[in-house]
Protein backbone atom coordinates (compact mmCIF):
# COMPACT_ATOMS: atom_id res chain seq x y z
CA UNK A 1 0.00 0.00 0.00
CA UNK A 2 1.34 3.42 -0.95
CA UNK A 3 2.35 5.52 2.05
CA UNK A 4 0.17 8.49 2.78
CA UNK A 5 1.54 12.00 2.21
CA UNK A 6 1.20 15.07 4.40
CA UNK A 7 2.16 18.68 3.67
CA UNK A 8 3.33 20.75 6.65
CA UNK A 9 4.14 24.46 6.41
CA UNK A 10 6.54 26.41 8.61
CA UNK A 11 8.81 23.53 9.55
CA UNK A 12 12.16 25.17 10.27
CA UNK A 13 11.49 24.98 14.01
CA UNK A 14 8.82 24.45 16.64
CA UNK A 15 5.62 22.48 16.03
CA UNK A 16 6.35 22.12 12.33
CA UNK A 17 9.80 20.62 12.77
CA UNK A 18 8.60 18.22 15.45
CA UNK A 19 5.63 17.16 13.33
CA UNK A 20 7.80 16.44 10.29
CA UNK A 21 9.87 14.05 12.37
CA UNK A 22 6.81 12.43 13.94
CA UNK A 23 5.03 11.78 10.64
CA UNK A 24 8.23 10.61 8.96
CA UNK A 25 8.92 8.14 11.76
CA UNK A 26 5.32 6.89 11.46
CA UNK A 27 5.96 5.99 7.81
CA UNK A 28 4.32 8.97 6.10
CA UNK A 29 5.75 10.84 3.14
CA UNK A 30 6.22 14.46 4.16
CA UNK A 31 6.38 17.62 2.07
CA UNK A 32 7.85 20.19 4.45
CA UNK A 33 8.05 23.91 3.69
CA UNK A 34 10.53 26.48 4.92
CA UNK A 35 10.78 30.18 4.14
CA UNK A 36 14.56 30.54 3.95
CA UNK A 37 17.08 28.75 1.75
CA UNK A 38 19.32 28.34 4.78
CA UNK A 39 16.66 26.08 6.33
CA UNK A 40 16.40 23.64 3.42
CA UNK A 41 18.48 21.11 5.37
CA UNK A 42 16.25 21.36 8.47
CA UNK A 43 15.14 17.75 8.02
CA UNK A 44 18.36 16.24 6.72
CA UNK A 45 18.57 12.54 7.45
CA UNK A 46 14.82 11.93 7.71
CA UNK A 47 13.38 9.40 5.31
CA UNK A 48 10.66 10.29 2.82
CA UNK A 49 10.84 14.04 3.48
CA UNK A 50 11.01 16.63 0.71
CA UNK A 51 11.77 20.15 1.92
CA UNK A 52 10.59 22.94 -0.36
CA UNK A 53 10.80 26.72 -0.24
CA UNK A 54 7.51 28.54 0.35
CA UNK A 55 6.86 32.03 1.62
CA UNK A 56 3.21 31.87 2.66
CA UNK A 57 2.96 35.65 2.20
CA UNK A 58 3.21 34.99 -1.55
CA UNK A 59 -0.40 34.16 -2.37
CA UNK A 60 0.35 33.15 -5.97
CA UNK A 61 2.94 30.66 -4.78
CA UNK A 62 0.49 29.38 -2.19
CA UNK A 63 -2.30 28.93 -4.71
CA UNK A 64 0.01 26.89 -6.96
CA UNK A 65 1.52 24.82 -4.16
CA UNK A 66 -1.09 22.07 -4.09
CA UNK A 67 -0.08 20.57 -7.42
CA UNK A 68 3.62 21.08 -6.69
CA UNK A 69 3.26 19.24 -3.39
CA UNK A 70 1.25 16.45 -5.00
CA UNK A 71 3.95 15.92 -7.62
CA UNK A 72 6.54 15.09 -4.96
CA UNK A 73 5.08 11.69 -4.04
CA UNK A 74 2.12 11.37 -6.41
CA UNK A 75 -0.58 12.05 -3.84
CA UNK A 76 -1.57 14.26 -0.89
CA UNK A 77 -3.68 13.09 2.03
CA UNK A 78 -3.35 15.86 4.61
CA UNK A 79 -2.25 19.44 5.12
CA UNK A 80 -1.14 21.18 8.31
CA UNK A 81 -1.14 24.97 7.97
CA UNK A 82 1.38 25.71 10.71
CA UNK A 83 3.31 28.67 9.28
CA UNK A 84 2.72 31.95 11.07
CA UNK A 85 4.25 34.49 13.40
CA UNK A 86 3.43 36.57 16.45
CA UNK A 87 2.90 40.34 16.55
CA UNK A 88 2.56 41.90 19.99
CA UNK A 89 2.12 45.21 21.74
CA UNK A 90 -0.78 47.53 22.53
CA UNK A 91 -3.00 48.23 19.55
CA UNK A 92 -2.35 51.93 20.04
CA UNK A 93 1.34 51.40 19.25
CA UNK A 94 0.84 48.77 16.52
CA UNK A 95 1.17 50.24 13.05
CA UNK A 96 -1.32 49.50 10.31
CA UNK A 97 1.54 47.96 8.34
CA UNK A 98 2.17 45.54 11.20
CA UNK A 99 -1.54 44.68 11.34
CA UNK A 100 -1.70 44.07 7.59
CA UNK A 101 1.43 41.91 7.64
CA UNK A 102 0.07 39.86 10.54
CA UNK A 103 -3.10 39.09 8.63
CA UNK A 104 -1.23 38.51 5.38
CA UNK A 105 0.78 35.69 6.91
CA UNK A 106 -1.63 34.20 9.43
CA UNK A 107 -4.86 34.56 7.45
CA UNK A 108 -4.53 35.36 3.75
CA UNK A 109 -1.53 33.12 3.19
CA UNK A 110 -3.35 30.33 5.00
CA UNK A 111 -6.50 30.91 2.92
CA UNK A 112 -4.45 30.61 -0.28
CA UNK A 113 -3.08 27.25 0.85
CA UNK A 114 -6.53 25.99 1.78
CA UNK A 115 -7.70 26.98 -1.70
CA UNK A 116 -4.73 25.15 -3.24
CA UNK A 117 -5.53 21.82 -1.59
CA UNK A 118 -9.33 21.81 -1.37
CA UNK A 119 -9.78 20.88 -5.08
CA UNK A 120 -7.36 17.97 -4.68
CA UNK A 121 -9.13 16.64 -1.61
CA UNK A 122 -12.60 17.26 -3.06
CA UNK A 123 -11.80 15.34 -6.23
CA UNK A 124 -10.33 12.37 -4.37
CA UNK A 125 -13.17 12.52 -1.77
CA UNK A 126 -10.76 12.43 1.15
CA UNK A 127 -8.28 14.62 2.99
CA UNK A 128 -7.59 16.34 6.29
CA UNK A 129 -6.77 20.01 6.74
CA UNK A 130 -5.45 21.24 10.08
CA UNK A 131 -5.34 25.02 10.47
CA UNK A 132 -3.35 26.25 13.46
CA UNK A 133 -5.18 28.87 15.51
CA UNK A 134 -4.21 29.76 19.11
CA UNK A 135 -5.72 29.56 22.57
CA UNK A 136 -5.32 33.34 22.63
CA UNK A 137 -8.19 33.51 20.13
CA UNK A 138 -10.40 32.06 22.87
CA UNK A 139 -8.82 33.66 25.91
CA UNK A 140 -8.50 37.36 25.09
CA UNK A 141 -4.99 38.15 26.35
CA UNK A 142 -3.84 41.78 26.44
CA UNK A 143 -1.10 43.18 24.19
CA UNK A 144 -1.70 40.58 21.47
CA UNK A 145 -5.02 41.78 20.07
CA UNK A 146 -4.01 41.79 16.38
CA UNK A 147 -2.44 38.33 16.62
CA UNK A 148 -5.53 37.05 18.43
CA UNK A 149 -7.80 38.56 15.78
CA UNK A 150 -5.84 36.77 13.05
CA UNK A 151 -6.06 33.46 14.89
CA UNK A 152 -9.78 33.95 15.57
CA UNK A 153 -10.20 34.38 11.81
CA UNK A 154 -8.39 31.06 11.29
CA UNK A 155 -10.77 29.37 13.73
CA UNK A 156 -13.88 30.79 12.07
CA UNK A 157 -12.58 29.90 8.60
CA UNK A 158 -11.94 26.33 9.71
CA UNK A 159 -15.40 25.91 11.19
CA UNK A 160 -17.01 27.21 8.02
CA UNK A 161 -14.89 24.95 5.82
CA UNK A 162 -15.64 21.96 8.05
CA UNK A 163 -19.33 22.34 7.23
CA UNK A 164 -18.68 23.26 3.61
CA UNK A 165 -16.48 20.30 2.72
CA UNK A 166 -17.94 17.48 4.83
CA UNK A 167 -20.06 16.19 1.95
CA UNK A 168 -16.87 15.55 -0.03
CA UNK A 169 -15.23 13.50 2.72
CA UNK A 170 -12.81 16.32 3.59
CA UNK A 171 -12.12 16.99 7.27
CA UNK A 172 -11.16 20.54 8.30
CA UNK A 173 -10.04 21.10 11.87
CA UNK A 174 -8.68 23.98 13.98
CA UNK A 175 -5.93 23.57 16.56
CA UNK A 176 -5.67 25.87 19.58
CA UNK A 177 -2.23 25.43 21.17
CA UNK A 178 -1.62 26.82 24.63
CA UNK A 179 1.54 28.60 25.73
CA UNK A 180 4.41 26.53 24.31
CA UNK A 181 8.19 26.87 24.45
CA UNK A 182 8.89 27.51 20.77
CA UNK A 183 10.98 30.02 18.84
CA UNK A 184 7.88 32.05 17.96
CA UNK A 185 8.60 34.15 21.04
CA UNK A 186 12.13 34.90 19.86
CA UNK A 187 10.86 36.28 16.53
CA UNK A 188 8.09 38.58 17.77
CA UNK A 189 7.16 41.63 15.69
CA UNK A 190 6.94 44.05 18.62
CA UNK A 191 5.11 47.36 18.50
CA UNK A 192 7.46 50.33 18.85
CA UNK A 193 7.09 53.66 20.67
CA UNK A 194 4.75 52.19 23.26
CA UNK A 195 3.33 54.91 25.56
CA UNK A 196 4.88 54.86 29.01
CA UNK A 197 1.54 54.19 30.67
CA UNK A 198 1.45 50.63 29.30
CA UNK A 199 4.93 49.49 30.31
CA UNK A 200 4.38 48.40 33.91
CA UNK A 201 1.33 46.31 33.02
CA UNK A 202 3.07 44.80 30.00
CA UNK A 203 6.06 43.77 32.11
CA UNK A 204 3.80 42.21 34.74
CA UNK A 205 1.82 40.28 32.14
CA UNK A 206 5.01 39.07 30.44
CA UNK A 207 6.40 37.80 33.75
CA UNK A 208 3.25 35.71 34.29
CA UNK A 209 3.85 33.86 31.01
CA UNK A 210 7.55 33.12 31.30
CA UNK A 211 7.11 29.37 31.87
CA UNK A 212 5.82 27.46 28.86
CA UNK A 213 4.97 23.85 28.03
CA UNK A 214 6.86 21.34 25.90
CA UNK A 215 5.90 21.87 22.22
CA UNK A 216 5.94 18.12 21.62
CA UNK A 217 2.50 18.15 23.28
CA UNK A 218 1.19 20.14 20.32
CA UNK A 219 3.04 18.02 17.76
CA UNK A 220 1.38 14.96 19.29
CA UNK A 221 -2.02 16.64 18.95
CA UNK A 222 -1.34 17.47 15.29
CA UNK A 223 -0.64 13.80 14.64
CA UNK A 224 -3.86 12.83 16.42
CA UNK A 225 -5.92 15.34 14.46
CA UNK A 226 -4.73 13.94 11.14
CA UNK A 227 -5.07 10.27 12.06
CA UNK A 228 -8.02 9.95 14.47
CA UNK A 229 -10.65 9.71 11.71
CA UNK A 230 -13.06 11.95 13.64
CA UNK A 231 -15.29 13.61 11.05
CA UNK A 232 -17.35 15.57 13.60
CA UNK A 233 -14.85 17.26 15.90
CA UNK A 234 -13.59 20.66 14.71
CA UNK A 235 -11.78 22.28 17.65
CA UNK A 236 -8.78 20.62 19.27
CA UNK A 237 -6.79 22.09 22.17
CA UNK A 238 -3.23 21.32 23.27
CA UNK A 239 -1.33 22.00 26.45
CA UNK A 240 -2.69 22.33 29.98
CA UNK A 241 -3.77 25.95 29.54
CA UNK A 242 -5.08 25.30 26.04
CA UNK A 243 -7.32 22.52 27.32
CA UNK A 244 -8.33 24.36 30.50
CA UNK A 245 -9.48 27.73 29.13
CA UNK A 246 -12.50 26.53 27.10
CA UNK A 247 -13.55 24.31 30.00
CA UNK A 248 -13.22 27.12 32.52
CA UNK A 249 -15.25 29.43 30.27
CA UNK A 250 -17.98 26.81 30.08
CA UNK A 251 -17.86 26.16 33.82
CA UNK A 252 -17.94 29.81 34.91
CA UNK A 253 -19.92 31.33 32.07
CA UNK A 254 -18.74 34.33 30.05
CA UNK A 255 -19.26 37.03 32.70
CA UNK A 256 -17.61 35.20 35.58
CA UNK A 257 -14.78 34.02 33.33
CA UNK A 258 -13.96 37.58 32.27
CA UNK A 259 -14.10 38.74 35.88
CA UNK A 260 -11.58 36.12 36.96
CA UNK A 261 -9.44 36.44 33.84
CA UNK A 262 -9.27 40.24 34.08
CA UNK A 263 -8.23 40.04 37.73
CA UNK A 264 -5.45 37.62 36.75
CA UNK A 265 -4.20 40.00 34.05
CA UNK A 266 -4.08 42.81 36.62
CA UNK A 267 -1.90 40.68 38.88
CA UNK A 268 -4.79 40.04 41.26
CA UNK A 269 -5.19 36.32 40.64
CA UNK A 270 -7.87 34.78 42.84
CA UNK A 271 -7.66 31.39 44.57
CA UNK A 272 -10.46 30.21 42.27
CA UNK A 273 -8.44 30.99 39.14
CA UNK A 274 -5.35 29.34 40.62
CA UNK A 275 -7.35 26.20 41.35
CA UNK A 276 -8.79 26.04 37.83
CA UNK A 277 -5.75 26.83 35.71
CA UNK A 278 -3.02 24.15 35.56
CA UNK A 279 0.67 24.89 35.34
CA UNK A 280 2.75 24.26 32.20
CA UNK A 281 4.17 20.81 31.50
CA UNK A 282 7.92 20.68 30.87
CA UNK A 283 9.63 18.18 28.56
CA UNK A 284 10.88 16.03 31.45
CA UNK A 285 7.35 15.78 32.89
CA UNK A 286 5.67 14.30 29.82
Amino acid sequence: MTAKTIVITGTASGFGQLSVRQFSEAGWNVVATVRKKTDLDAHAGLENVRTLLLDVDDEEAGLAFGELAKSQFGRVDALINNAGYFQSGPLEATTMDQAHRQFQTNVFGLIALNKAFVPIFRQQRSGVIVNVSSISADAGFPYTSVYEASKAAVAALSEGLHAELAEFGVQVKALFPGNMATRIFSKVDVAQDVPQEYLASMERFSSMNAVRSDPQITADMMFRMVTDGDTVKVRYYSGPDGEAIPRVKQLLGQDWYWQEFSAHNRGETTPLWKSLMPRPVAADER
